[in-house]
């Protein structure tokens, strides 16, 4: 589908753009992804009929405009974290020749990599609803909707929401980037993790990492951990600690809410240590689903971790 001509088509016409190709049908979000009789109560809905003045971004993008919804891409979503540092990857996949305000016919595109390939995914802005609720991700920001339309894109792209429902994180860093991507376990880490994390943050990689727990997925542990669950790392530095110095690692949840509740979180008496205007530079107190842990805590309660740029 060529965006473009179609959206030329729709506004000679005075049309909203209607996806035959991925319907505001049961068939978009798949057949078990809920129980039948919910599935038969969803709604679609667009921006526009959401919100008075809704927009594509607003202030910028940011990881915080994410949270998470009824569907099971957290690997998605914690690679689209990453994404969001790295304005370089960014403006491939969200293009910036479209929006609510100039031109606006209902339509938009996003771009993925496949197979050697950039891919243009055309959709419309029709967005799935149960109940009043959003079925996928929704934005921070209730007139914000970059987050849940290249959510759909991506959908679209796999078939139906319910083939995002469980994913691999790797797979998503290179479908953002066309970049090249490595993977370590921390059962048997490198030796020099530490010192990996930090020049990978230092040359803009994207990054993200994966808790255990195949079967039980989702479950938050009493530490503030989801099992079977995908985190964004937004951040790794060497800090003054005491009289010596420590590795910390700064991490984000897809949920946008729900965080680590031992040494280096938000609350924790380590931040007593360190000194008032590295303190000021890194901790920022808020339930945002980010927060700060050490590097042994991390290998202690994390499986893998995911590393991707655009070269070797």
């Amino acid at each position: 589908q060529d965006f473009n001509s179609l959206r030329a088509l729709c506004l000679s016409r005075g049309l909203l753009f209607e996806d035959a190709t991925f319907p505001a049908h049961i068939s978009s979000i798949g057949p078990t992804l809920l129980p039948e009789d919910k599935l038969r109560r969803i709604q679609w809905k667009r921006p526009t009929e959401l919100q008075s003045n809704p927009h594509l971004i607003m202030d910028g993008v940011s990881r915080f405009d994410i949270m998470q919804g009824e569907i099971g891409d957290c690997w998605m979503l914690a690679a689209l974290g990453s994404l969001t540092l790295r304005k370089q990857f960014l403006e491939n996949v969200l293009p910036k020749d479209q929006g609510f305000q100039e031109d606006y016919a209902g339509i938009f595109h996003f771009r993925f990599w496949q197979c050697g390939n950039w891919v243009d995914v055309v959709i419309d802005d029709r967005l799935p609803f149960l109940n009043g609720q959003y079925l996928s991700v929704h934005p921070r920001t209730s007139n914000e909707f970059w987050p849940s339309l290249l959510e759909k894109a991506y959908a679209k792209l796999h078939g139906s929401y319910q083939n995002l429902n469980g994913g691999y994180l790797s797979d998503a860093l290179v479908d953002l980037t066309g970049g090249v991507q490595v993977q370590f376990s921390l059962k048997d880490p490198p030796p020099d993790l530490e010192e990996i994390l930090k020049a990978a943050d230092k040359s803009q990689c994207l990054m993200g990492c994966s808790t255990p727990g195949r079967l039980k997925k989702n479950i938050e542990l009493r530490n503030g951990i989801v099992q079977g669950h995908a985190y964004t790392i937004t951040g790794a530095v060497k800090i003054r600690y005491k009289n010596g110095w420590k590795h910390i690692i700064r991490i984000w949840n897809p949920w946008g809410c729900g965080e680590w509740k031992g040494p280096w979180s938000d609350d924790s008496p380590q931040w007593d240590h360190v000194e008032p205007k590295y303190r000021e530079a890194l901790l920022v107190n808020k339930n945002d689903g980010e927060f700060w842990m050490s590097c042994e805590n991390f290998q202690e309660h994390f499986s893998w971790v995911y590393i991707c740029n655009n070269t070797p």
